[in-house]
């Protein structure tokens, strides 16, 4: 598979092979599921965090190379940007003081990059996209030196056939013709890992999705991109359409984008791998020698190479993700729809947000599924990212009567979610003071209307009116959420003001 990546082409027939081993691997996992073959659940979570390097003067710095190799550590790995870095943390049992153990993993790994970026005059600032960020940055020149960056490029590009258009009405317009999928390196978040037995795998997955919009509307932080303001959360539409793989033609005939939020329930696993096989041609079609059947024949778990690798092409902002550890395969759910920042306490508060309330969503008698529909849900997402913390969404009201109505997500998420949240860490076992200080400030950012989007905006709006103009009022709000960050109090006790 290296050795393809590293040559950076394929053939005529590659696609074709690579489409029946893809079959292979869906008929494979079928039988994995019939067998009852997977791990027993562990309650085991995960998190990833994607970061950006900027300096002192809050200006993006494509040195993630030399940060790397200061940094020498395994969590630490490179990203698709020269300005990114991802760290990755260890998996953990979603029980006790988890979310303070994660809080201080987080602390001091971040702290140990960042001394490390220091060295050679970079920072790490943890935003879902740095506001400084121009277009001279997002070029091809600047994809971080690793093959299958460069290779994804080219096939998405191909695939494509012209240049990727980004068109972003917002707050302000912003429209760009590039020439790479570099832009999409302007995206970073979260990712939350669960999980689940393939007989609990459907309603999480639901449930995840019909809470997304919600997510967003607590937690965004990406309003700016190229100096224009755009949405609260610019991330999905950039991500969408910086991955999009079709040409406006392609677009009116209703062909699926890459990124996408779906467009149904599911009741199984197996729905998400087999649409994304049947709706996505092959941007990588790079093939093993083993045969998943015959594995699974001899009394093996297969690890279905194929199926994974063309599964990590298809960006739904709630991925189903297959992988064998220690020799047993096991299914989780990918969360991928939170930016990343502002602070650990915010990352960790969002972090319990989500856990707790998935759980509890996942095992309501009447689930919200049942009595919202698809694309309700679809549409909450957009609207949460347009509008953040002050959306109104969707929801069904409580009671046998179930209605859905039109409620502000700041009081949805007080007078129902979060009870629901701090329900569901309790099934998981997690201590009430951790249960309740995070979740706090979940409520804290409700109460003050304040998340990280709407901290950027107002202290960007603030430099401007002190006369500075947009570049220098940019630069200044990167310089200014960096040393709150670093500072370590969460987003919604911000002041929006300039010292001195």
């Amino acid at each position: 598979m290296g050795e393809k990546v590293e040559a950076g082409g394929f053939d005529l027939s590659d696609r074709q092979h690579y489409r029946r081993k893809l079959q292979q691997c869906l008929e494979a996992l079928e039988r994995l599921l019939k067998e009852r073959r997977f791990d027993r659940p562990k309650n085991l979570m995960g998190l990833e965090i994607e970061l950006n390097l900027a300096g002192d003067d809050g200006m993006p710095r494509m040195m993630n190379a030399e940060v790397l190799e200061r940094i020498s550590s395994g969590d630490f790995q490179t990203e698709l940007g020269q300005f990114n870095l991802e760290v990755n943390i260890v998996p953990h049992r979603l029980s006790g003081r988890v979310l303070d153990q994660l809080a201080e993993e987080l602390r001091t790994g971040l702290g140990y990059a960042d001394r490390k970026a220091r060295e050679v005059s970079a920072e790490i600032v943890m935003i879902g996209i740095l506001p400084t960020l121009g277009a001279d940055d997002l070029v091809f020149s600047n994809l971080s030196e690793v093959d299958r960056y460069r290779l994804l490029n080219d096939e998405i590009l191909a695939a494509r056939g012209e240049e990727i258009d980004l068109d972003i009405e917002g707050v302000e317009h912003l429209t760009y013709s590039s020439r790479s999928i570099a832009p999409e390196a302007a995206c970073t978040s979260v990712q939350l890992h669960l999980q689940v037995t393939p007989g609990r795998f459907a309603a999480v997955w639901n449930a995840a999705q019909a809470m997304a919009a919600v997510q967003i509307a607590m937690g965004a932080n990406s309003p700016f991109l190229f100096g224009r303001e755009l949405w609260r959360e610019s991330r999905p539409p950039l991500f969408q359409q910086a991955t999009d793989t079709r040409s406006p033609e392609i677009r009116a005939q209703g062909v699926r984008p890459r990124t996408w939020f779906g467009e149904r329930w599911i009741d199984s696993a197996r729905d998400l791998f087999e649409e994304n096989v049947r709706y996505f041609p092959s941007l990588l079609p790079i093939c093993s020698e083993d045969d998943p059947l015959r594995v699974l024949d001899e009394g093996g778990i297969p690890d279905l190479q194929e199926l994974v690798l063309h599964n990590g092409t298809v960006y739904r902002w709630n991925r189903p993700v297959y992988e064998v550890a220690d020799g047993s395969p096991h299914l989780r759910v990918e969360n991928r729809v939170l930016p990343a920042g502002p602070t650990v306490t915010d990352v960790i508060a969002n972090t319990a947000f989500y856990y707790g309330l998935v759980r509890a969503l996942a095992e309501e008698p009447r689930p919200v599924w049942t009595r919202l529909s698809f694309a309700e849900a679809s549409d909450n997402f957009d609207t949460a990212c347009r509008y953040g913390i002050d959306a109104t969404l969707r929801w069904p009201r409580p009671g046998r009567s179930g209605a859905v109505a039109e409620q502000s997500a700041v009081r949805l998420v007080r007078e129902e979610l979060l009870p629901l949240a701090a329900a569901g860490l309790d099934a998981w076992g997690v201590e009430p003071a951790d249960r309740d200080f995070y979740l706090g400030v979940i409520e804290e950012r409700c109460r003050r209307r304040m998340n990280g989007a709407s901290w950027q905006a107002a202290t960007f709006h603030r430099a401007l009116d002190r006369g500075l103009d947009r570049e220098s009022a940019l630069a200044a709000t990167t310089r200014r959420y960096g040393e709150l960050m670093r500072g370590g109090d969460p987003v919604h006790t911000w002041p929006v003001a300039f010292p001195g």
